[in-house]
């Protein structure tokens, strides 16, 4: 009986024991997490962005027939590097060199009616010197003759100018130094305004090229004019060659919000031909500091992007924008205090007021 009274108390005070302890460690408040903060530092970002381009010629045109005619000579084709000013097509339309002789022949009368009238006005002029032998009417009448005469004679000058150069425009030369890459027509074509939309002939500048590319909104503010960047192809693996940047055209494009950047490559070699597509690798250096954090600082949640930032021992959210990535580190923008802790490892379940170890 004895050793069972001593057992019922010893189990009761076991009982009472343990809850205690759960009662106090119910009532005992939540410690405070041990988290890993960095530090703000800001820093000059430097990275580099991978982009297709496009290769033309630095000139190019597409030649057409002015008038209509048929091609006498072709004097050139596909590849041919000609020379500016040299005669690339002659073309041939008879109704010109008729066109031409009538107005020869119109000019050279009115050239002599003008001629005689004003030879006529002359000898009036100094015969009117002596007074009384000539009427000032007829003068007049000689002077009005002379002018009427003048005018068509000048006209008579128009139209032949008009029609040579006409003449001239059978003659197709090369407006710049370049080669031929493109020849649609052949000898006894037709050809003229409205035989059809192909060109004559196609020149391109190839010793030196224009390298195209549409620069994303976002990136576009790190490019300067005379910035240094390499491009490579595919047709030539393992190569890079260097260019500037020379012009950019300092608005974004309304359909790709893209602005339009161009750099001039010299081609002495012709390795690069127009029309390839190159890879560019763009400098993207930042001309001002900027907060760098770890990648896993930044949280992306329903509620938007942020940082938490270690203020009086709490944790405290704070809204940012995020920048270029390198690597493992990040830009980010926002109101970030310039000294401070900033949570490494964010997560939505570490609340707004968290206290921190």
């Amino acid at each position: 009986m004895k050793n069972n009274r001593i057992v019922s108390i010893l189990l009761l005070g076991f009982a009472i024991g343990c809850g205690t302890k759960e009662e106090e460690k119910k009532a005992a408040p939540d410690a405070a997490p041990v988290l890993e903060t960095v530090s703000l530092a800001k820093e000059k970002m430097s990275t580099e962005m991978r982009i297709p381009a496009e290769l033309t010629g630095m000139k190019q045109v597409d030649l057409f027939a002015k008038v209509t005619s048929f091609v006498k000579e072709l004097k050139v084709d596909i590849g041919s590097e000609v020379k500016q000013g040299q005669l690339l097509v002659s073309l041939e339309a008879p109704e010109i060199s008729s066109q031409l002789s009538a107005a020869e022949s119109r000019l050279k009368s009115q050239e002599a009616v003008y001629l005689s009238s004003k030879a006529t006005y002359n000898r009036l002029l100094e015969t009117s010197k002596v007074e009384g032998t000539i009427a000032k009417n007829d003068l007049e009448i000689a002077e009005a003759r002379k002018n009427a005469d003048f005018a068509n004679y000048q006209a008579a000058k128009a139209s032949y100018s008009e029609v040579t150069n006409i003449r001239g425009y059978l003659q197709i030369r090369a407006p710049f130094d370049g080669v031929v890459s493109a020849r649609n027509v052949n000898l006894g074509a037709y050809v003229g305004p409205s035989s059809g939309s192909l060109p004559l002939l196609s020149i391109q500048q190839q010793d030196k090229l224009r390298l195209s590319v549409f620069v994303p909104e976002q990136y576009s503010g790190y490019l300067k004019t005379g910035s240094a960047l390499t491009f490579n192809v595919k047709s030539l693996p393992g190569q890079e060659f260097d260019a500037k940047i020379s012009r950019m055209s300092g608005a974004l494009d309304a359909r790709l919000r893209s602005e339009r950047v161009e750099m001039d490559v010299n081609n002495n070699s012709k390795k690069l031909k127009p029309g390839m597509i190159a890879e560019v690798l763009l400098p993207l250096n930042a001309p001002d500091s900027t907060v760098v954090v770890p990648k896993s600082a930044v949280v992306t949640s329903s509620e938007g992007i942020y940082v938490l930032i270690v203020e009086n021992g709490k944790t405290k959210r704070v809204p940012v924008t995020k920048g270029r990535e390198l690597e493992e580190r990040v830009e980010i923008f926002g109101d970030l205090p310039e000294k401070g802790q900033v949570v490494r490892i964010g997560s939505e379940e570490i609340k707004d007021g968290t206290p921190v170890k």
